[in-house]
């Protein structure tokens, strides 16, 4: 058999994890947990999932949820919102808000200062907030870069059908391409049966949200050979591979092979596809800051003790 046909492996299951707050706006699960920031998961660093909850109309809006400002340096962040809506600003000038389906991709390099809040509209009304974040981690050469951020609008994230897994028995050839209504991946980076994702990034990275509303089929998916390549689950339920996961739960997949089959075990099922070529260099990582040496994290809060963000 070819390797571009061999199907990945799970290399592990990481179930749900307790939750935790982060600032007062974000109830996350920490989906990473212990393997955050480690080469395994390379070039993702840390992800947090803030599951659906509801929060009352806020009547001082002089106090708005969320977290205040703080700095980074050496990554970029990608938060997106899939109810409710987050409201960003930056030392760099940017302020933003996106709503259900959009992206901002925060490339922090050689240093910026933001703070991420709960919109003000929103915090006005009220209602069920649900969004997730993840760390993507930069090669050296690009660390100290000038920071960067995008803006990325649901319209322009494209769909494309998912293929389904031929049924032998009644001798279907070829590839069987689903409506989108039945099955598709939104493609915020990387590339998916020949279409690009509008995100830029410093390294091969796919990040993808699958949406099966169908579980009456088998469906797969084709990934870059020795990229690392994660299964998590946004709502829903699925089985990777025949072993099944669950609201929160991330399947690590082994780097070899270039193929694996996900099916529905719920109707409406939500999943994120991350998938990205590893960063072959130390990752030296400490609260806001993520480099490749001590020495540099040491730096990185001097400079910005000093202003230097």
């Amino acid at each position: 058999m070819n390797s571009s046909t061999v199907q990945k492996a799970i290399k592990e299951i990481c179930r749900k994890p307790p939750q935790h707050w982060v600032g007062d706006g974000f109830l996350v699960y920490p989906v990473f947990a212990n393997k955050a920031f480690t080469q395994e998961l390379s070039p993702f660093l840390m992800f947090d999932y803030a599951a659906p909850k509801e929060f009352p109309p806020q009547k001082n809006l002089n106090r708005r949820r969320g977290v205040g400002q703080h700095p980074h340096r050496g990554f970029e962040t990608v938060t997106i919102a899939f109810q409710g809506e987050v409201e960003h600003a930056d030392s760099q000038g940017n302020n933003d808000v996106i709503g259900p389906g959009d992206v901002q991709w925060m490339t922090a390099a050689k240093g910026i200062i933001h703070e991420e809040f709960h919109s003000t509209e929103f915090s006005k009304r009220g209602g069920v907030f649900e969004m997730c974040q993840l760390w993507v981690n930069l090669p050296k050469k690009y660390k100290m870069k000038k920071p960067r951020y995008q803006p990325i609008l649901a319209k322009d994230i494209p769909s494309v059908p998912l293929v389904s897994v031929n049924d032998e028995k009644e001798g279907e050839q070829g590839e069987n391409v689903c409506t989108l209504e039945e099955a598709n991946a939104k493609i915020i980076s990387g590339e998916f049966r020949g279409v690009k994702g509008p995100a830029k990034t410093f390294s091969p990275v796919n990040l993808w949200i699958v949406s099966l509303s169908t579980k009456a089929k088998e469906f797969e998916l084709e990934f870059v050979e020795g990229h690392t390549t994660l299964v998590f689950v946004q709502k829903g339920g699925i089985t990777v591979q025949g072993k099944e996961l669950n609201l929160a739960d991330v399947a690590i997949m082994d780097r070899a092979g270039s193929k694996l089959v996900i099916k529905a075990t719920q109707k409406n099922t939500s999943l994120l596809i991350l998938s990205g070529e590893p960063i072959d260099e130390p990752i030296a990582a400490r609260g806001p800051f993520v480099m490749n040496t001590d020495k540099e994290l040491r730096q990185a809060m001097v400079d910005f003790q000093r202003g230097a963000f």
